[in-house]
């Protein structure tokens, strides 16, 4: 009989351990949320609506318990953790009040009576998720594609199950009918039988670009439809007009919010030559005044990363760029003690070809990098294999604007660090997936798009 256990990163101790459940179990638990999806896809807008505002309101008034399981499991600050279960109560309220109105018939002009778009629900969609927002990154697939009639299967994360477990406690709660929202502990050489199931539809993965080709590899053979949210290396141009302190503020904060752990996040700084050194004696400043320390401590900026290997990994990235001639400026040494800590580390003159700059760094690591001029910043932010997220500093919003709309990115911010909101679509480009979650455009990523002509 088959375990994953829990491991608290910021001490190293055994949190809990969980049964994996083996394939025939799966593909009964697939054939029940399909049995579901019979009943689902014909309940009212009404009905749906009704238990997604349920379940906001259950992550709103269980806010400090999830969050503290989250916090206990993969490390992230108990602030940030409460913060991301206030995101699920927002995204659950908002596809609640608005799925009506994204997917109600579209009238066309044609020579026909009555033509007209319809928007129906596809069936049992999966949903591959990782670690690092464990509860927010399932809603994020869960509300757009339920509401839109569809059920939903989770294989989350090893070392999260805890979370896996209450956010399919959370839909039961809330009303939800059994097989709406269904776990799956299952392990990654599962994935694979399960997408392969017939009453699998689609599937949705956030996580690496090698799981992302994997995963789609599978779905492709089998013609069913993917969304692939993955890596990202994202770049923040600094230009030569910014406010410094204000670059700097937001460079500490997208550099250390998850702990560094973060696929849309400020990794790559590329600062225009003539505020180059001033930026990096600010910066530096403030990533050695962040206080590294234990997640549940309301004091602490950023605590463990989510795992021992994690951070090893990330280690032998920094290595390896500083052989390649990065320079660093601070941290880049692993503490002595229990937990999975990385202190800030900046490395700077990183430039195309080493590790730092090609590949992403999933922690509390930035990279500067130097550009001759405005239109040099633009070509080294392209240069990458990733597009997800990018961003403009500047004290002129038009300027910053016109960059924006030249970065190869799903999404390019001014002034302000790349967030995901419901309002707003999110994915990316090249590395970083296709296809689109959030808002009007990810609910109908899951949907039949149907063309209805009556003569």
């Amino acid at each position: 009989m088959a375990t994953v256990t829990m491991i608290n990163p910021a001490t190293g101790e055994k949190i809990d351990e969980y049964i994996r459940i083996d394939a025939a179990q799966a593909a009964d638990k697939l054939n029940k949320s399909h049995s579901a999806f019979k009943l689902w896809k014909n309940t009212s807008f009404e009905q749906r609506s009704r238990l997604f505002n349920a379940l906001g309101n259950e992550f709103e008034n269980s806010k400090e318990r999830y969050a503290q399981l989250a916090t206990q499991e993969m490390g992230k600050t108990i602030a940030q953790a409460r913060k991301e279960i206030e995101k699920c109560a927002w995204i659950c309220h908002y596809y609640a009040d608005h799925a009506e109105e994204f997917l109600s018939n579209r009238a066309v002009e044609t020579e026909a009576q009555k033509s007209y778009v319809a928007f129906q629900p596809m069936g049992v969609v999966l949903a591959v998720m990782p670690w690092n927002f464990p509860f927010y990154q399932v809603i994020r697939f869960a509300a757009p594609a339920i509401m839109a009639g569809n059920t939903g299967v989770l294989k989350h994360a090893s070392n999260v199950q805890g979370c896996a477990l209450a956010l399919e406690e959370a839909f039961r709660k809330s009303g939800f009918p059994d097989g709406i929202f269904t776990n799956l502990n299952i392990g990654s050489n599962d994935v694979k039988g399960v997408i392969e199931n017939p009453n699998v539809v689609a599937v949705t993965l956030t996580g690496s670009d090698a799981a992302g080709r994997s995963v789609a590899s599978i779905a492709g053979a089998n013609l069913k439809k993917t969304v692939m949210e993955l890596g990202g290396s994202d770049a923040y141009l600094i230009l030569d007009d910014a406010d410094l302190d204000q670059a700097t503020t937001l460079a500490t904060l997208g550099r250390l919010q998850n702990n560094g752990q973060t696929c849309i996040a400020a990794k790559r700084f590329i600062v225009q030559q003539e505020v180059y050194e001033k930026f990096l004696e600010l910066f530096s400043k403030k990533m050695e005044a962040a206080i590294m320390g234990d997640p549940t401590e309301e004091s602490s900026y950023y605590g463990p990363l989510a795992r021992i290997d994690l951070r090893d990994e990330l280690h032998q990235q920094v290595e390896k760029s500083i052989a390649q001639g990065a320079r660093l400026v601070i941290g880049g040494t692993i503490p002595q003690g229990k937990g999975a800590y990385y202190p800030a580390t900046i490395l700077a003159d990183v430039t195309p070809g080493m590790e730092a700059f090609d590949n992403e760094l999933f922690g509390p690591v930035a990279s500067v990098v130097r550009a001759k001029d405005e239109q040099h910043a633009i070509d080294l932010a392209n240069n990458s294999q990733f597009g997800l997220g990018s961003g403009v500093i500047t004290s002129n919003n038009e300027r910053g604007e016109k960059v924006a709309l030249q970065l190869q990115a799903g999404s390019s911010f001014v002034n302000k660090l790349v967030v995901s909101d419901p309002r707003l679509p999110f994915g990316g480009i090249k590395n970083s997936g296709y296809g689109r979650e959030l808002s009007s455009y990810g609910i109908h990523e899951f949907v039949n798009i149907k063309s209805i002509w009556i003569s």
